[in-house]
């Protein structure tokens, strides 16, 4: 039977966003439970699928990947979406892929080191079978990038 997240679960998810290193012992001091209850609690949230992985922030200008753009992709019809798709899992630069409406089918996140190699991806994306039209926006300044979400207790895990 599936179970609720809790309160607990939701401040281990949080504390985990914030700092994805923190060690059991420290959550379980955070949390006021002992670190195996906690181990458990996040080999269920794994296991649920709520917590996907563990990941290193990059700084993408350190890495000579300065400039960010958003790429809409207009396609002749859906019967190349998936096509196009697994084409751009091939491609590093796409950080994410999005289905979208309005105008065109998705949206992709893209980062580059200089609008040259910009202007190379955009070559390859718009020779991807199916693909008729892109509509690119550089991005000038990030203000906020982030793929924290406030955990609260609200979903449902599965039985694991």
């Amino acid at each position: 039977m599936p179970r609720r997240i809790d309160s607990i679960d939701a401040r281990i998810l949080n504390l985990l966003q914030a700092q994805g290193r923190m060690k059991r012992n420290e959550i379980s001091e955070e949390v006021g439970l002992s670190v195996p209850s906690v181990s458990e609690r996040m080999r269920k949230l794994e296991a649920a699928g709520i917590i996907t992985g563990y990941h290193a922030v990059v700084d993408a200008d350190r890495l000579n990947y300065p400039v960010t753009a958003f790429i809409r992709i207009i396609m002749r019809n859906s019967g190349r979406y998936g096509h196009m798709i697994d084409e751009l899992h091939q491609v590093a630069e796409v950080l994410e892929i999005h289905s979208i409406t309005g105008e065109g089918s998705h949206m992709v996140k893209v980062r580059t080191r200089d609008t040259r190699s910009l202007e190379a991806l955009l070559g390859r994306i718009q020779a991807i079978s199916g693909v008729t039209g892109t509509r690119t926006s550089i991005v000038l300044n990030t203000f906020k990038e982030t793929r924290q979400l406030m955990a609260e207790s609200a979903a449902y895990l599965d039985s694991a």
